[in-house]
């Protein structure tokens, strides 16, 4: 009862009313005035800053859905091996996730500086040319995409409870059949992670679609609102023009969106996700 009552109070209802404000002009100061799909009609049509976000939107979410997938795995696998400070290790690799966003923001403002940012100071000690990271609009995206890497601790503890669910006998058969590690890996570990991926690249796009507080704290939407995410639009809307019914129609096209990514990606799994009792 208490989550149920939860769910009510603190998510369907307010989903509900942010439905019926989204077709109205509320400003949180004023009466306000029904105006039908005026505000869809702006968002879909008239406000160029919608289109710039979705796209700047989509490029990190698909990016750092992908590349945190990746380096989880990757990390997972490294993790699982049988070493001496195991636990150590598993420890130094989630750390990350326990950062509070805005502490884990400034730190990496520092280490972007383009003047001497830890980063170009390593890159110059390599002789290689520095970069402006965030602060250049050409790779504003690629650092964010780095940022979100480093945080995989969490997407990696779900790999590696994944990992250790292999069944055993199957890795031993791909041995006695002559196999490799890498054969283990493509007909064996991967095959029985898809479930795990599946999850992941779920909760990892949902996620990424949502970013807020990298672009609010680090870059203010900037340079040239390369890194104007979609909810940065929707606060500036709501909490700076005090346009709230027009913020709760950028809302429900997010969730629209979201929605319909996922749908496609439970569409598809049926293709590439096995379990364990599939035949």
């Amino acid at each position: 009862m208490p989550a149920i009552l939860g769910l009510l109070i603190w998510t369907l209802a307010p989903m509900i009313a942010s439905l019926f404000l989204s077709f109205t002009d509320y400003n949180a100061i004023s009466d306000f005035n029904f105006v039908g799909t005026a505000n869809y009609k702006e968002v879909l049509f008239d406000d160029l800053f919608v289109k710039k976000s979705l796209i700047v939107t989509f490029i990190f979410a698909l990016g750092s859905t992908f590349f945190t997938l990746l380096g989880a795995l990757i990390v997972a696998m490294l993790m699982n091996l049988k070493v001496k400070g195991q636990t150590f290790y598993r420890t130094i690799f989630y750390l990350p996730v326990i950062v509070p966003a805005v502490a884990s923001n400034i730190l990496w403002l520092w280490l972007f500086n383009p003047d001497f940012g830890l980063l170009n100071s390593i890159l110059k000690f390599f002789h290689l040319p520095g970069s402006n990271w965030v602060f250049d609009e050409s790779t504003a995206i690629p650092s964010l995409i780095l940022m979100a890497v480093w945080g995989c601790g969490g997407t990696a503890l779900i790999f590696l409870a994944g990992l250790q669910d292999v069944p055993i006998q199957l890795l031993e058969a791909v041995e006695v059949d002559g196999g490799n590690k890498w054969h283990k890996l493509r007909y064996v570990t991967i095959p029985s992670l898809t479930p795990i991926i599946f999850f992941n690249l779920i909760m990892g796009l949902i996620g990424s679609f949502q970013t807020f507080t990298q672009s609010y704290v680090m870059t203010g939407g900037g340079p040239n609102n390369a890194t104007l995410f979609y909810s940065l639009l929707i606060y500036r809307n709501a909490f700076e023009q005090n346009r709230f019914g027009y913020a709760s129609a950028l809302a429900w096209l997010l969730f629209i969106i979201i929605g319909l990514f996922t749908l496609f990606i439970f569409k598809t799994a049926k293709g590439w996700v096995f379990y364990g009792g599939d035949n």
